[in-house]
């Protein structure tokens, strides 16, 4: 066992000493070392009950025989992080995560690992780390929040409470409605109750093999949580046993088939800045252009929040992510040799699922489209790419042309918003929000849900080369890459320059000759870094651009 360098010979009694220190007996030193990789925290909705899910994780751990040993990671909520300075340092968690949990469990050489995540970069940061550090691990997540009711009984999410704001600058609605979304729209503990990142990522956790079926979406409240927690304790004791490690699950196929499922789920654009950075510590390189073609054959099934009305909890009731790949196997669309952390593959996993309710998960015949929830877009203004959420756009915004309304930050852009500059038509451009120039790359729910919340979701299109929360709706595009601040196109474009996008041929296109572009590239010059000091100077100097992922070059 790896905890034997820290347990057995004289050569290792003054490290056996300060377990002793901790309390823990022969007995318990002689089984199995677990880390239980918690990320409780008393500042994010989906985390303040995460220590009931390591109390449930380590219950099941010692009734399989292994001893439980947990530690932290942090997290970020992104909603309260939303619209300051506290967003540029969201993404750039992802890899704090990882490295830190690198850094515990090699210093402390654990048997194996259960990872307990919920949030956004939560998610993907302990998926880094277990596929880099290549010790047997499951997940166990938290769970999603149940969604809210307003006064009157409808049903609500957080996405509905952005756009409230912007409705409530138009003059749309009042001070009371506002009170209303802000009391009812986040109801309980767990990840927000759309399909946004961190539910899109939780579900990806069980479409790639490294969680339970159940772990994307059963509700936090629920006791079925802790019994699937305490499942994942015991499951976790099978795979030392048998020493399956997450690099035997996340093979190639298991990225194709994460990526398939992303599709028919719809879920964030953020999966595609994470499935890449996933699979790079793999050791397996996916692209943008290899999305775009999972995605141009595998049809979209679902439209949870923000794309339709339903919720985490609809989609758990109709049998969760397994009955949504249950369909995607009618038509060959899914590697169903791929081994999971059941100890079996998918192909027996699925073999007695079936979809309980085709009006939330749409049979594979009768999809919402033919083709996926996300698109890849390229043209000249994104020469190496961008995305959009097309699930959550509204027809008559697939094929756009309009002005460019140019901003250099999110901040001026919201402002604009918010004063009515901004006019059926129009084409936003933010820049200088990527991961370099932000840095950090902001997640820009403000003013994508301002454009909606005054009633010009279906005739405004926003392109950044930042990125979007999962709650965002709309023709929002984002990831542009190259982004601004290394010379990208999209740093060359003035007020007033016609954009022409067309999400159903996959284009973006900057309509200015390319005789002028070429005199705009010799005149540009790169802007001083907006930071200068601390993490995310370092961060800045380190990061790759958003179609590699956003990862950090050594």
């Amino acid at each position: 066992m790896n905890s034997d360098q820290i347990k057995l010979g004289v050569e290792r009694t003054p490290n056996r000493s300060l377990l002793y220190a901790l309390g823990y007996t022969d007995e318990e030193l002689s089984r199995p070392l677990v880390g239980v990789v918690c990320s409780y925290n008393e500042i994010v909705p989906g985390h303040m009950h995460l220590d009931k899910i390591a109390e449930a994780v380590k219950a099941g751990v010692r009734a399989a025989g292994g001893t439980p040993v947990m530690f932290p990671a942090i997290a970020v909520c992104d909603g309260i992080a939303m619209g300051h300075v506290g967003m540029k340092y969201s993404l750039v968690t992802r890899d704090l995560i990882a490295d830190s949990t690198e850094a515990m469990v090699m210093a402390h050489q654990f048997d194996g690992l259960v990872m307990i995540p919920n949030c956004d970069k939560n998610v993907p940061g302990l998926l880094m780390a277990a596929a880099r550090l290549n010790i047997p691990t499951i997940f166990c997540s938290g769970g999603p929040m149940l969604a809210g009711r307003l006064q009157d009984g409808t049903r609500t999410c957080l996405s509905h409470m952005f756009e409230a704001v912007g409705a409530y600058k138009a003059g749309a609605i009042d001070e009371a409605t506002v009170a209303d979304y802000t009391e009812n729209a986040c109801p309980s503990c767990g990840s927000c109750s759309g399909m946004y990142t961190a539910n899109s990522m939780n579900c990806l956790t069980e479409a790639i093999g490294m969680a339970l079926s159940g772990n994307g979406t059963v509700p936090a409240p629920l006791s079925a949580r802790i019994r699937l927690a305490k499942k994942a304790g015991m499951q976790i004791m099978t795979l030392i046993e048998r020493n399956i490690r997450p690099r035997d699950i996340m093979t190639e196929a298991a990225f194709h088939n994460a990526e398939a499922v992303d599709m028919a789920l719809g879920c964030s654009t953020n999966t595609m800045l994470h499935l890449p950075a996933i699979a790079h510590e793999a050791g397996v390189e996916i692209s943008l252009d290899m999305s775009n073609e999972i995605s141009k054959r595998t049809p979209n099934l679902c439209h949870l929040a923000p794309a339709g009305n339903t919720y985490m909890e609809d989609l758990d009731r109709a049998g969760g992510v397994y009955a949504v790949m249950k369909e995607l196997t009618k038509k060959g669309l899914l590697d169903t040799t791929v081994m999971t952390v059941t100890g079996k593959t998918f192909g027996e996993n699925l073999a007695a699922v079936v979809n309980r309710d085709e009006s939330v998960i749409r049979p594979i015949d009768n999809p919402y489209s033919q083709s996926g929830g996300i698109a890849v877009l390229k043209g000249n203004l994104a020469p190496d790419g961008c995305v959009v959420k097309q699930a959550a756009v509204a027809p008559e915004m697939m094929v756009h042309e309009g002005p460019a309304r140019v901003f250099d930050s999110e901040d001026d852009a919201i402002a604009a918003i918010y004063k009515g500059a901004i006019k059926a038509g129009d084409v936003v451009v933010i820049r200088y929000e990527g991961p370099k120039g932000g840095p950090g790359m902001r997640e820009m729910l403000n003013p994508t849900s301002a454009i909606c919340g005054m009633g010009l979701g279906e005739s405004v299109a926003l392109i950044t080369d930042g990125r979007f929360s999962g709650a965002t709706r709309g023709a929002s595009i984002g990831h542009v890459s190259p982004e601004a601040a290394s010379g990208g196109p999209i740093a060359l474009v003035k007020e007033g320059d016609i954009i022409a996008i067309d999400i159903t041929a996959c284009s973006i296109t900057l309509k200015v000759d390319e005789t002028e572009l070429a005199a705009r590239r010799a005149a540009w010059v790169a802007p001083e870094p907006r930071v200068k000091t601390g993490y995310l100077a370092r961060y800045a100097k380190l990061v790759s651009s958003a179609d590699k992922g956003a990862i950090l070059t050594v």
